[in-house]
């Protein structure tokens, strides 16, 4: 039977004290911003799980399809016996396809900023994968957190850092991100990561502003959030949402756009905002398979296989300590 436990009871994801730090951070500097993390509470993370089903946003169903053609090579990759660390597992979708297609992981560390959502998530796979061993951990993977150990010693470990997210960080932010997993894993261990790759901007731009408005729903419930968590007044309805690809920085940018000249007050602290003046809630960088390879090979990890769909939109790459 598997044997489902939270190893790190003690860590607690996006304090209150610390979202709050973050916002007022932000929203003072020149340009202001709030970092995407945020947006994954229990709602936000609801949403997303309908941005993923919609049209226009092709990363996860991309990804998905890549996942079931080459699970067996993947899970080749990977081999047994396999500690997998999941950072971000959200509904773990795609990693139910992995799972399906790995010989006897010793353990599962699904690793999420949200604790309701990741319990919920943790207990489903308890339930369908009886022989596995599920041991969820509530943390901000961008900060230290401890990784659960296996009951008998793993043959290795592998990192799974799927859907695109490490599309969310600045160039730099990536790289030190990807020096942290390598710090953590032993050589020869590995990392199983998916980034978007550069297309057409008429693609990129639709698929963060869908028609039905689930990603503006998604970007102004941070505003909610906000009011909720940590006491501000963002009146909702004078805040609209603006994506659109920055050409220059290789990245799609997702903003909140001040309707009118308006005052905020945040847990007491006031924020003048101009017309149209915005709010920078996300990156998403988007690279060639080439500018990824060298990125990671700066901070000790190998390519040793890519996979890509049918219009290379996406790929999944396997890289080893």
């Amino acid at each position: 039977m598997s044997t489902y436990s939270i190893k790190n009871p003690s860590l607690r994801a996006s304090p209150a004290d610390e979202f709050l730090d973050d916002v007022l951070k932000g929203l003072s500097s020149a340009s202001r911003s709030i970092p995407s993390k945020y947006f994954y509470d229990d709602i936000g993370s609801a949403i997303f799980d309908e941005i993923c089903e919609l049209d226009e946003y092709y990363p996860t169903r991309v990804e998905i399809e890549i996942m079931y053609r080459y699970g067996d090579e993947i899970a080749y990759r990977l081999g047994s016996d396999v500690r997998l660390v999941e950072y971000g597992s959200g509904s773990s979708t795609k990693t139910r396809i992995l799972l399906d297609h790995l010989v006897d992981p010793s353990l599962y560390v699904p690793v999420d900023i949200s604790n309701q959502y990741l319990a919920r998530t943790a207990d489903a796979l308890a339930s369908d994968y009886p022989l596995l061993t599920v041991a969820p951990v509530a943390a901000d993977f961008t900060r230290p957190f401890l990784v659960p150990k296996s009951e008998f010693e793993p043959h290795r470990t592998c990192v799974y850092f799927p859907g695109s997210t490490i599309g969310n960080f600045a160039q730099a932010e990536a790289i030190q991100l990807l020096a942290d997993i390598a710090h953590r894993c032993e050589r020869g261990d590995g990392l199983l990561i998916g980034f978007d790759l550069r297309k057409d901007i008429d693609v990129l731009e639709s698929a963060y502003n869908d028609r039905l408005g689930v990603t503006a729903a998604f970007n102004k419930n941070l505003l909610h959030r906000m009011n909720s968590e940590l006491g501000a007044n963002f009146d909702t309805r004078q805040f609209g949402h603006h994506a659109f690809f920055n050409d220059a920085a290789g990245r799609i940018e997702m903003h909140l756009v001040s309707q009118r000249e308006q005052s905020v007050s945040i847990a007491g602290h006031p924020f003048v905002f101009d017309l149209s003046e915005t709010i920078c809630t996300e990156y998403s960088h988007k690279y060639s398979i080439g500018e990824f390879q060298q990125m990671t090979a700066q901070v000790g990890w190998q390519c040793k296989e890519t996979w890509t769909d049918e219009r290379d939109y996406f790929a999944v790459m396997y890289l080893e300590r």
